[in-house]
Parts: structure tokens; sequence; C-alpha cells
């Protein structure tokens, strides 16, 4: 069979996936198990997959899915509980006192509070954090969706404190290979690691510029009472303002202190610059911008998590400050877990492990409860039910609410997520064929030729769509990416900074990160709605860091340690 062929068939589940989301608008709880089936097929009869290893894959996956599916839990009973507890209510009125805009409070939810808990925390939790409060504060919830999975996006490659660069390209790179060239030269894989960091850095900080943007042109064109671009370009300065807020000490955290708090730092020091301003009125147009009357909404804008006021009101009136207070012990648990080395090996201690799933296949699978972000937001759920001081009767009734939402979320992503596992796992066959993953990037590759850094972000992208996750598709394709780059004589470094960015960009339509998002928000059997408008600035941001990365290479001659020393083609 033609490598032409084979890539064809590769791609075919997620071509398929795409007519039945987006072109039959099928929900995914009908496409995923198509889909999956599918892939189940093609595993065995054309890549040779073993009966056991197609199983054992699957089986991993629903592991990742339980912990997945934790998170959305998580998530949902957080803002149930502060929706029983009057905080909603209370956060709602502090929206209003900074700004009554619903383009400035869609920025500082979701970009300036999404970024920092995306390096936090990452794993897709922005979305499902951001927009059922967005949902709460009074946003359609295909809105809050949409905007909330458009966050992830720039912060992404240091979501997790680094883990997509320190575990995704640490893993997905032979280090001890590239480690011995560099010693060659006097240089080592550190330098090289920060090289590739610095890269991944300046390149979304550039792309990055004008997402939020983005953001509220998407919001009011398609969410809008008038489907208006002006409106969204009227803002255009505070957007701005918004962006370059987190981008600067984004970009210098990530040249100067390394991967793990880039997109942490960028968003305290943009939060604490744009709110000031906000209240300030400074760069917003004096006529506040709202959605129409929810009475206009139509129908397939509202999910079954829609608040109305009087749902929110609750039985006492919290202070503002009060009312934060679990999302602040959100956001300082997720970095103390993450940071404290103490505190993330007790989390870790409780642990369900797998290994050698099926017996002798190598999968393995691990479920941490307490040190995932699904913990951590029930243990604020815990000390949020003591400082708002609630019944016992009001936390039941928010644990029986997020209990009945994620059973609609499991039944797609118990498709989804083993669908995927079969597709990177399929690098062991009996037919000594590349995994799926890779031939599809294998025919861009041989496709486009000299122009291939124009093109290394989409393969990112391309990774992420199918896995999900960046670290995902940068532990499958960095490897990829850097060999690529050595046969054209370019710098690696460069070329697998431009695979991190576009895999970042891939998580905007990631079909299991808009499932989970929509989730949280009572929307499933509604993604394709969703994919149909992040598909928009995921083109965007993979064009853009294509064409940065195609600068670097011809016109500014951007190299590093190994090209520069001519070792770009000792490996092919």
């Amino acid at each position: 069979m033609s490598q032409t062929l084979l890539s064809l068939i590769a791609f075919f589940p997620l071509v398929l996936a795409g007519i039945l989301l987006i072109g039959f608008r099928w929900p995914a709880k009908h496409a995923m198990p198509v889909v999956f089936v599918v892939t189940v097929i093609i595993a065995l009869l054309v890549w040779d997959m073993s009966v056991v290893r197609v199983i054992a894959s699957s089986l991993q996956g629903l592991v990742l899915t339980a912990a997945i599916l934790w998170i959305i839990f998580g998530a949902i009973l957080l803002l149930n509980t502060l929706k029983h507890s009057g905080g909603i209510l209370a956060i709602r009125k502090g929206f209003s006192a900074i700004s009554p805009d619903r383009r400035v409070q869609a920025l500082i939810v979701t970009w300036l509070f999404g970024c920092f808990i995306e390096g936090a925390s990452g794993f897709g939790t922005p979305a499902a954090v951001a927009a059922p409060l967005m949902v709460a504060l009074g946003f359609p919830a295909v809105a809050a969706v949409v905007v909330g999975m458009m966050v992830q996006s720039t912060p992404v490659s240091f979501g997790a404190v680094g883990t997509p660069m320190i575990v995704g390209v640490g893993a997905g790179l032979d280090q001890a290979s590239i480690g011995a060239q560099l010693a060659t030269i006097d240089s080592s894989w550190e330098v090289f690691f920060r090289l590739i960091v610095s890269e991944v850095a300046i390149i979304h900080g550039i792309v990055g510029l004008l997402m939020p943007l983005f953001m509220v042109m998407i919001l009011v064109r398609f969410f809008g009472k008038n489907k208006s671009w002006k409106e969204g370009l009227e803002i255009a300065p505070f957007a701005f303002f918004t962006a370059v807020a987190f981008v600067i000490p984004y970009m210098l955290a990530g040249v100067f202190l390394g991967p793990e708090f880039p997109a942490m730092i960028g968003g305290l020091v943009g939060l604490a610059i744009v709110i000031p301003a906000a209240k300030a009125g400074f760069l917003i147009p004096k006529t506040p911008w709202d959605f129409a009357d929810s009475r206009e909404w139509p129908a397939e804008w509202m999910g079954s998590i829609e608040m109305k006021l009087d749902d929110v009101a609750g039985k006492r009136p919290l202070a503002i400050w009060m009312a934060w207070v679990p999302y602040v012990l959100l956001a300082a648990l997720l970095v103390l877990s993450r940071t404290n080395a103490t505190v993330k090996a007790a989390l870790n201690s409780l642990s369900l492990r797998f290994t050698d799933i099926m017996g002798e296949t190598g999968l393995s699978a691990s479920l941490e409860p307490l040190y995932l972000p699904g913990g951590i937001l029930v243990m604020v759920v815990i000390l949020t039910y003591f400082l708002h001081r609630m019944s016992f009767t009001e936390l039941k009734r928010a644990v029986g609410e997020s209990t009945n939402t994620i059973v609609g979320a499991g039944f797609v992503l118990i498709f989804t997520i083993p669908m995927v596992r079969i597709l990177i796992n399929s690098s062991v066959n009996m037919s000594d064929l590349p995994s799926m993953p890779v031939a599809m990037a294998e025919a861009v590759a041989a496709s486009v030729g000299g122009v291939y850094p124009l093109f290394a972000p989409m393969v990112g992208a391309l990774g992420a769509f199918i896995a999900g996750s960046n670290t995902a598709s940068n532990l499958m394709l960095s490897q990829f990416q850097f060999n690529t780059a050595e046969l054209l004589g370019i710098s690696g470094a460069l070329i697998v900074a431009a695979q991190s960015v576009g895999a970042a960009a891939g998580n905007m339509i990631a079909i299991h990160n808009v499932v989970a998002a929509s989730a949280t928000v009572g929307l499933l059997g509604r993604e394709g709605i969703t994919l149909r408008k992040t598909i928009l600035p995921t083109i965007y941001y993979v064009t853009a860091a294509g064409i940065i990365t195609m600068l670097a290479v011809y016109v500014f001659g951007i190299g590093d340690p190994l090209s520069a020393a001519g070792l770009t083609t000792t490996r092919g």
C-alpha cells in the first residue's frame, strides 16, 4: 500500500468526525461512537494492530476519561455550590462594578483569569472553570464555551506549570542523542531546551496579541443583537491593552525564568493591571455592550445549567470578596500543589496505577484523584461549604445537580478518548508502520518541502486535535518535527517550538476538550456549533505562527547550536 493511501486512511477518522459533527451537525454522543468503531476497524485491518493492543489502548483511554470527568465534575460542583451559597450573585454584581460591558467581562474572566488557571492547572481546566462562571454572569452557554475554548491557545504551552514543555517536548525528543551532538560543540541539552522555551514564548506572545480582540469580535458577531463586527472593533484598544498586559510578562518569564511560570505570571500581572484600568474606564467605549434580552436568545444557545438571577440569589447576601474566596483558594491550591514538592507528593500518594494493561503491552495509566484539578476543586467546595455557611441540604442539591450533568459527558468521552489512544498507540503493529498521527504528519511534510516551516504549527495542531492535549501532541510529534528540520538543514529548536505553538492552538478544536467544556454548562449534543466558531481563531493562530516561523528561518536566519555547527544532517 502506498504511503499516500496510508496517510489518507490515517486521516479518515478525523475527517469523519469533522463531517459528522460540523457538516451533518450530529451530536457528539452519536458521532463519536461511530468514529471509534471506524478507528478500531482501521487499526485492526490496515495498521495490523493486535486485538489485545487495541483493547489495552481503549482501557487506557477509559482511565484517562475518568480523570477528565473528575475535573469536569469538580468544576460543575464548584459552580453549583456557589449558586446555592449566593456567591454567584455577588460575583455577578462585582463584575458589573468593574464594568457592565460584557466584552470587558469576557476579557477579564476568560483571557486573564483563564490564562492564570491554565498556567496552574492545564488539561482543559480554564474552559471548565471559565465557561460556567460566564454562564452564571449571564452569558449564553454557547458563547461561554466558544470564548472559553479560545483561551486554550496562547497560555497552553506553559500550562500545568510547564508540563507540555517539560514532559511533552522533554520526553518527546531523543535527549540522549541530541545531548551527545551538543556536547561535541561545547553546548548542552539544557541550553537547547531553554532556546526552544524562549522561542515558544516569543512566537506565542506575538500571535497572542490579537487573541483578545478575536474573542470579543466572535462574541459580538455571533452572539450580539446586531451581529456586528464593528461592535467588536469598538473595543479593540482595550482588547489590545489586555493582550499586552498579559503577553509582555509572559514572554519575559518564558525567556528568563523557563517553562514553569509564564502563563501564571502573565495572568496575575495582567489582572493586576487591567482590573483597575477597567474600573477607571480606560480605553473602554462610553456605551456598554450587552446581549439582547435572554428571552430573545435562540434555543440552541441555552444550556441546561443556564442561571437566572433568582436562581442564584441564595438565602443570604455575600460580600464580593467572600464570593471570590473559592476561586482565590482554587488558584492558590493549584499553584501550591504544582510547585511544593511535599504537597505534591502527599496528593500523589493516593494513586490508582495500571501497568502493562492486558499484559506485556507496555501500556499503562494512572489516576491521582487528589492531585488532579478535580480533587483540588472538590477540596475548595468543602472549604466553601464552611466559609459560606451553607446548609447540608444546599450542598446536597449542588452534588445532585453536578452528578446529573456529568452522566452525558461520560458517555461521549468513553468513546472519544479511547479512540485517541488507539491512534497514538498504533506505532506498535505487525506491519512495521509508523503511528497514524506520524503517518499524517509525514504526508504533510512530504507534500510541502522547503516551505515546511509554514506548516509545522499546523502539524502540531493536528496532533492536539487528535489527542486533545498539547503535551500528547508534543510527545507524539516533537521528534518527527526535529528530524524534518534536520532533513531541511534548518533549526530543529525553532521547528519544535513551532510544533508546540501549533499544538497549543489545536486545543481550541480538540473534540474532547469541546465536549468537556460543553458538559460544564449543559450543552452536550451541540459541540458542532462550538467547533464551527473556534476553527476561525485556530486557522489564524497556526497561519500566523507558520508565517513567523518562515520569516525566522529564511529572512532572519535564526538557527540553534546544532544548525550553526552544521550538525543538522547527521540524523535522518
